[in-house]
């Protein structure tokens, strides 16, 4: 009697199961490329539809859902034959609720496109094969044993020409310890437009190096963004560009770009040295005034470990007034030392200035 409960029991729980999945084998998964190749600094670019062929709702969980931002490794990616990393968010949530789930009617189909190169290293050239896969899912208002089936679409190749040669050896985040430029949550077109921004920056922390160290007096440049020439305070400004130049060059830059704020850039001060970049960042231009290379400089200045500026004022003629009026401010304030770097209005002149 006991034995026969068991068998009738785990019949049961069988056909929870067959009929689950057999009810999402009516869920068809096609993934299309946008591209079937894509050049250097271009994004990957995929639709996925999916279409409910059955007679009946079907509920699938939104979170598993190919949307815009990734917030699980929806897609197996390999690289040549060799399994490619998913660099996405990664969360803990509670058990889903019904709200969770999408309800796709009878006969009706869903489309999302999606950028794939913010979520999975693709700088690297080579040939990309691409599935969409969604894990068995828990289904809505049933036993925690009666799931949804796996979701999965046909596999697609694209071949990439990445900024990085073919077979490199690569992570997109730079070890904690070398020195080197990493991305996270940035695509492709990103990823090249942060390096191009990265030598701007370092060309600027270096120029303002060079001209710190050639001697003194400095001139109009430094009077025109750190005032009247001191020198405990040119002191502090030469060791400030110092370390922002030694920051350029020998630290692990991290950039992320998951901000849709309508600022430039944000940093943790004591959490060297990753760079969130928003909005007003990519509406600049790579060099000049405010531009992504001076915004860089701006934000690195930043970390208590380099120079551990302040945002006492924002903007150049404030900047120009803070020189004046308390330049001991000044050599505190990022937006100072972002200006000197980026010398727009040009500043070039080493001849003695106002006050020294």
């Amino acid at each position: 009697m006991h034995s026969g409960f068991l068998l009738s029991r785990a019949a049961g729980v069988l056909a929870i199961l067959c009929s689950a999945s057999a009810a999402h084998a009516q869920v068809i998964v096609t993934l299309n490329p946008a591209q079937p190749a894509v050049g250097r600094g271009d994004n990957v670019v995929v639709s996925v539809t999916l279409t409910n062929t059955s007679r009946t709702v079907q509920h699938l969980l939104r979170w598993r859902m190919p949307q815009q931002g990734l917030e699980a490794p929806l897609f197996d990616v390999q690289r040549d034959g060799q399994p490619v990393r998913y660099l996405g968010r990664r969360i803990k949530r509670a058990a889903p609720a019904p709200a969770d789930y999408l309800q796709l009617a009878p006969g009706a189909a869903l489309t999302h496109t999606i950028e794939l190169s913010r979520f999975y290293e693709m700088s690297i050239t080579g040939n990309y094969t691409i599935r969409y896969r969604s894990p068995a899912m828990p289904a809505p208002g049933t036993a925690a044993k009666a799931v949804v089936g796996e979701l999965a679409s046909n596999p697609v190749t694209i071949w990439i020409d990445g900024r990085l040669p073919r077979g490199s050896r690569t992570a997109i985040l730079p070890d904690a310890a070398a020195p080197g430029l990493g991305f996270a949550n940035c695509t492709n077109a990103q990823q090249g437009q942060l390096v191009s921004a990265m030598d701007a920056g370092r060309a600027m922390a270096a120029d303002s190096q060079a001209y710190l160290s050639a001697g003194k007096p400095y001139g109009a440049r430094y009077a025109m963004w750190f005032g009247a020439q001191d020198a405990a305070r040119g002191a502090k400004v030469t060791a400030n560009m110092t370390a922002i130049n030694e920051a350029f060059e020998n630290k692990p830059v991290r950039i992320d770009c998951d901000c849709d704020e309508p600022y430039f850039a944000y940093v943790y001060p004591t959490r060297p040295y990753t760079v969130w970049v928003c909005k007003a960042f990519w509406a600049a231009a790579t060099s000049g005034t405010d531009s992504r290379g001076g915004t860089l400089l701006h934000e690195l200045s930043h970390f208590d470990v380099v120079a551990a500026t302040d945002d006492h004022v924002y903007g150049q003629s404030a900047a120009a007034e803070l020189a004046r009026s308390a330049p001991q401010r000044a050599i505190n304030n990022a937006d100072s030392h972002e200006y000197f770097g980026e010398n727009t209005p040009a500043q070039a002149s080493r001849s003695q200035a106002a006050g020294e």
